[in-house]
């Protein structure tokens, strides 16, 4: 299993234990609905920081790709030019 999906499984599962806690809880209807929001954007947050850090990772894999292959291309050139003359 790779780490990001290990990762948001854990987040899923804290999540959703919060929520059963809070829901057999012994409170008013709406401190608990206050709670389950609360949680929910608190882990709203947290899932959308891990997709962004996702998404920068990802972003930097390709631009170093995208380099590689440049400096590939760039080569191939060089060596079609030599093979020419």
């Amino acid at each position: 299993m790779k780490p990001n999906n290990a990762l948001l499984g854990i987040l899923g599962g804290i999540a959703a234990g919060t929520l059963v806690g809070i829901l057999i809880a012994s409170n008013k209807g709406a401190k608990t609905r206050k709670k389950i929001l609360r949680k929910s954007e608190e882990f709203a947050e947290e899932l959308k920081d891990k997709f962004n850090d996702f998404l920068n990772e990802a972003a930097a894999k390709y631009e170093g790709k995208k380099q590689e292959a440049e400096v590939l291309a760039s080569k191939g050139k060089t060596k079609i030019t030599d093979v020419k003359l």
